[in-house]
């Protein structure tokens, strides 16, 4: 079974090697990525790896700042697509933790019963207290989420998809496919997490605010999407950096951590493929120039981090983060609004947290 996974990146050196050898894995035979603007030795670390045919790299061709959306339609044209037999389109943040049988993506296509495509709902992996960029597996270090069905108040969570060749594609999104609905007879056999068919009106895109999610609850028995992300507090910073290179004299708002930050549930179901994990990211560092090219990653984040905290601004936003609550921003006003104390941070010593 040929699959191939489709992603875009941009300054993610400290983090290719770990998701490269995770969705190995997990069955994934063939990488296609498209970068942009690299200033952290992604785009040189993708070549090595090119040259060692482990995956392959192309410039975004996007002319204006569209660029997962003119990647994925160029990459509908690319041969490790259009001959894969299922393509999974997903960040170098989200990991696909499979829960069924040899904890590969075709036991899970298998287990859900050989659908056209297949949606998996996101979990949040929260920061959990941890400032400290670390040169170890991000799947070791952060376990804290979200009540896995509910999120910031809504059932509804986010998905990706796995999606079939056969699938009756108008195009692909970043989240699910899209097929031209009042052309199609026979709509495409789709299905959640769980190997249960998804919601009429999820499948045809019917309602606009549900277009890229439906609810979770029951739909995580054979998988779930761990997004990673937030990370560390430092490579949250460098991450904010690379969406917005200047921020002088501008408020910050600290709604996406908070929102993706809440700790009160704790799932380690992922370290089983540790072991594993950490001898393919071995191997591939094992290859011509990619350990060096990794080192050089790591120290160009963390040399980022260090020039970030010279400024003011992202000193001052470390510390609105590091006070920050566990609760989304409506959460903690509706536990004010009761007189209620919302929890700490969990940055604060044990002392204040009591």
């Amino acid at each position: 079974m040929r699959v191939t996974a489709v992603t875009c990146v941009k300054n993610e050196g400290p983090f290719l090697i770990e998701w490269i050898a995770f969705n190995r894995l997990i069955g994934v035979t063939d990488f296609l990525f498209y970068s942009n603007d690299c200033t952290d030795a992604t785009d040189r670390m993708l070549d090595a790896l090119a040259d060692a045919g482990v995956v392959t790299h192309l410039p975004n061709p996007a002319e204006g700042r569209n660029y997962q959306m003119e990647a994925l339609k160029d990459a509908r044209e690319q041969a490790l697509v259009a001959e894969a037999d299922w393509v999974w389109i997903a960040d170098v943040d989200e990991f696909l933790n499979i829960h069924v049988s040899d904890y590969t993506i075709p036991a899970l296509i298998e287990a859900c019963g050989n659908p056209q495509a297949i949606s998996v709902h996101f979990q949040m992996m929260a920061n959990g207290g941890v400032e400290a960029f670390e040169d170890r597996p991000v799947i070791a270090q952060f376990h804290r989420s979200h009540n896995p069905d509910i999120w910031c108040g809504e059932f509804a969570i986010e998905v990706k998809t796995l999606v079939r060749r056969d699938f009756p594609l108008q195009y692909y999104g970043a989240h699910r496919p899209f097929f031209p609905v009042k052309k199609v007879r026979a709509k495409p056999t789709w299905t959640d997490g769980s190997g249960r068919p998804v919601p009429p009106r999820f499948l045809v895109a019917a309602n606009a605010r549900r277009i890229r999610k439906f609810p979770a609850a029951g739909a995580r028995r054979l998988a779930t999407l761990n997004h990673y992300a937030l990370r560390s507090l430092d490579s949250y910073l460098v991450k904010n950096d690379r969406g917005d290179v200047n921020r002088e004299n501008r408020a910050f708002d600290d709604s996406y951590w908070r929102e993706r930050n809440d700790v009160a549930y704790e799932d380690r179901s992922i370290l089983r493929y540790l072991p594993a994990l950490e001898r393919e990211i071995a191997a591939l560092k094992a290859l011509p120039g990619v350990s060096a090219l990794h080192e050089e990653a790591c120290d160009l984040h963390r040399a980022k981090r260090n020039a970030l905290l010279a400024q003011p601004e992202y000193r001052a936003m470390r510390d609105q983060l590091k006070q920050a609550g566990t609760l989304c921003p409506a959460e903690e006003a509706l536990l004010v609004s009761l007189g209620l104390t919302p929890p700490p941070s969990p940055f604060a010593p044990l002392s204040e947290a009591r």
